[in-house]
């Protein structure tokens, strides 16, 4: 994975921590989850406080995700807001840490200025064991605690000045004042500075999971929609009336649950003309055609020019294939009509002419669930199903590793709001 961290294609826009006085509220935190502490004086975090300095330390990539539910956090500073989440088993992991930073960043931007905030995303299940157990969770608690215990003795002090005002006699009391008076050193004038987190429950969603090798849940009224390989324990087995189950190897039913969902926009003109979808594809498709054809061939500086004089010459390969052709035929149709047909066109490809409806909610997801249906397709893996890129990354021999790393450069990562709002239509999440 060198050539994916030296091009920040792997934990990239992570945040350098060295100053030593936060390495040590970090190595506290550590601690308070019964890890040994890091002997490093760098380490880089995301959203999260995940580093992969000291996975390798630890040898232990999931040290902040242990079975993989109720995720470990630790928040140095009010800046992890603008990181990515790089290690996740739950898609919605950075959603979730988002919406708790946004609702508490005055309490945040107070505590993190004294202490380390540490602690679990907490939901009613330790440990997964079939999808039942991942349905019941409908809700998460953010679990918050301090090294200095910085919280407690806010919500300790806030008591105490309460009882100050409405109990007539308290301030006789002196033990008790001067207690007052140790917790305020500690917190500071909570009047001011409030200590304790306002909002610590959030929804639990739409999400994809790494779990039983990957599955996705749609949450829509009155029904909840998993979708993963039939091999996972609990497929089709749990609340029927409130549960329907799709296999990942069925395109049909789940690209009619998409569409029937209002979770995709369908082929017309009106974006796909502007957008360049369709080429997008449609080059990808010879991409690959010619790296199955010829592994050592290195693509990274041909252009359109030989690209085309190689399809003229390989039509038969193309032909065989036949995504290349059905994808000119579907631009045909488009510029004729306005719209395709979908209906008409063969359940399997049919992922190739759609995207997710840019205003949906769900549309980063449902966009990650399209690239399991298109997965020579490498830069919508990247951008919006990382796992799967990264193991797909693994099986590609050099050569082709050469060349998807560049094209990723070249392209997307050179201005990824543009890329991804011409071509996806979407902007900016948290």
């Amino acid at each position: 994975m060198d050539l994916l961290l030296d091009n920040e294609l792997i934990y990239g826009r992570l945040l350098p921590i060295e100053e030593p006085h936060l390495i040590e509220r970090y190595n506290k935190a550590l601690a308070a989850f019964g890890l040994p502490p890091t002997k490093l004086s760098r380490i880089e975090i995301d959203r999260s406080g995940f580093s992969p300095q000291v996975a390798e330390e630890l040898g232990d990539r999931d040290y902040l995700d242990p079975n993989g539910i109720n995720r470990r956090f630790i928040i140095l500073t009010p800046q992890q807001i603008e990181l990515p989440v790089v290690h996740t088993a739950f898609s919605n992991t950075s959603q979730l840490l988002y919406e708790f930073l946004t609702a508490n960043s005055r309490v945040i931007n107070a505590l993190t200025i004294k202490d380390v905030i540490y602690g679990e995303i907490e939901d009613s299940v330790a440990k997964v064991e079939d999808i039942e157990d991942l349905l019941s969770v409908n809700q998460v608690e953010f679990r918050v605690l301090s090294a200095e215990d910085v919280t407690g003795k806010a919500s300790e002090l806030a008591t105490l000045i309460d009882r100050l005002k409405q109990e007539p006699d308290f301030w006789r009391d002196t033990a008790t004042l001067e207690r007052m008076v140790e917790l305020a050193k500690v917190t500071g004038d909570i009047r001011q500075n409030a200590l304790v987190p306002d909002q610590v429950i959030f929804r639990h969603t739409a999400y994809w999971t790494s779990h039983f090798g990957g599955f996705y849940v749609f949450v829509d009224p009155g029904m909840t929609t998993v979708i993963s390989d039939p091999s996972a324990p609990g497929f089709r087995r749990s609340r029927p009336w409130q549960v329907s189950y799709l296999s990942l190897h069925d395109p049909e039913r789940v690209f009619r649950f998409l569409l029937e969902t209002g979770r995709i926009e369908l082929p017309r003109a009106s974006w796909i003309d502007q957008s360049g979808y369709l080429e997008h594809r449609a080059e990808m498709a010879v991409r690959m055609l010619i790296h199955q054809s010829d592994p050592e061939r290195d693509l990274t500086q041909v252009d359109r020019i030989w690209l085309q004089t190689w399809i003229h010459s390989h039509a038969d390969l193309i032909n065989r294939e036949g995504t290349f052709p059905f994808l000119n035929a579907m631009k045909r149709e488009l510029a004729q009509y306005g719209q395709i047909r979908i209906d008409e066109v063969p359940p399997h490809r049919r992922f190739l002419l759609v995207r997710a409806k840019p205003g949906h909610p769900d549309a980063w997801l449902t966009n990650r669930l399209i690239s399991d249906f298109v997965p020579f397709d490498f830069m919508s893996r990247y951008i919006f199903n990382k796992q799967g890129f990264y193991r797909d990354y693994q099986g590609f021999n050099q050569v082709w590793r050469r060349h998807v790393v560049e094209t990723l450069k070249d392209t997307y990562l050179k201005d990824k709001a543009g890329y991804r709002l011409r071509l996806y239509g979407l902007k900016d999440r948290g």
